[in-house]
């Protein structure tokens, strides 16, 4: 394991601060008389959730086979990505490294702290240039890098990405939204090795929960106890998360809608091949394609009319449309369409 100091990478007032400590959560009781919360006392869901998700935890932790106190949810990943930009990065200070294209929320939340964003652009096939990344982290010394694997919008999966890990001097922050859609191996086997890490996950995607908003940040113990000290006290609603146990009982159900995702997204491919108005599908290892059209402003309009709603990634990507993988009456229509264009 490497040795590395995360207190150095803390602002100082966050060093200082006191979690939120619910007495229930801390308390085992056998039938309390509930007169502590200015709660109703009618109702299905009149109590405040477990403001530590104890049972979610344990539950992941035991599919995960990682350490509970290593787990901590948020309100989606986003909520999470906010969270670990205010604990490390102090206001008009510090700077955050981001891959270019990426998922936007990363500049976006660092904005909204005041901090830096600098743009690691990536190559013509989508990724990272190790020589860019070592000179703007030497140049610039950011506090966190994020790196975004499979990556929206691109669809593909960043390699080595341990160098990157080894050779940062400050946080990482691996977000693996779109793992259960790829070959790729997941950097949760990196975070008892390398105590800089932060492997993002999430039940929005392959789970099938957006609605619910739950993500997941897996790490150092260290590191969990700085987000359960910073995050609001009840961040994750009751019903969310009892949403989650249910479907951590459902593995089977869950495999299944997997496995029909990605044979509908090979089914989609071999469809969109024989579109004329495409001029290239970029290789994917997630849920979507990246699609390179030939009058990409055309095409997304006349879906738009259409009532097909896509992702439109130009002009920073020219002439690309993001589309994601439906079931096959949805994929079906979007692919008669497109050949009408």
């Amino acid at each position: 394991m490497t040795t590395l100091d995360i207190q150095k990478f803390v602002r100082k007032n966050i060093q200082e601060l006191k979690p939120y400590i619910s007495f229930r959560d801390n308390n085992q009781f056998i039938k309390p008389l509930m007169m502590d919360a200015n709660e109703s006392p009618f109702g299905e869901f009149n109590r405040y959730p477990d403001s530590t998700h104890k049972n979610l935890r344990d539950k992941i932790s035991a599919f995960k086979n990682i350490a509970a106190n290593q787990i901590a949810l948020g309100n989606g990943s986003d909520e999470l990505i906010d969270l670990i930009i205010k604990i490390f990065c102090e206001p008009k200070k510090d700077s955050v490294l981001v891959m270019n294209p990426s998922f936007a929320m990363y500049g976006f939340y660092a904005s909204i702290n005041e901090n830096k964003v600098l743009p690691l652009n990536l190559n013509e096939k989508f990724e990272i240039v190790k020589e860019d990344f070592l000179n703007s982290s030497k140049e610039n010394q950011p506090k966190l890098l994020f790196i975004c694997s499979p990556n929206n919008p691109t669809g593909n999966s960043i390699s080595d990405i341990e160098f990157y890990i080894k050779n940062f001097q400050g946080i990482v922050v691996v977000d693996e939204a779109y793992i259960e859609f790829s070959e790729q191996k997941s950097c949760l086997e990196l975070i008892n090795e390398y105590p800089n890490l932060i492997v993002l996950q999430t039940f929005s995607k392959a789970w099938g929960l957006a609605g619910a908003r739950v993500g997941i940040a897996y790490s150092s113990v260290e590191i969990t106890n700085l987000i359960y000290t910073v995050k609001s006290p009840f961040n994750v609603n009751i019903l969310s998360q009892n949403l989650v146990l249910e479907k951590l009982d459902q593995i089977e159900d869950f495999q299944n809608n997997l496995n029909e995702i990605l044979k509908e997204r090979d089914w989609l491919k071999n469809q969109l091949l024989s579109v004329k108005c495409i001029s290239k599908i970029y290789p994917t290892d997630a849920n979507f394609f990246l699609i390179e059209f030939e009058n990409a402003e055309k095409v997304y309009s006349t879906l738009v009319e259409n009532e097909i709603l896509t992702s439109k990634r130009f002009p920073q990507i020219p002439n690309c449309i993001r589309i994601n993988v439906g079931n096959r009456n949805e994929n079906e229509i979007l692919i008669n369409t497109l050949k009408n264009i």
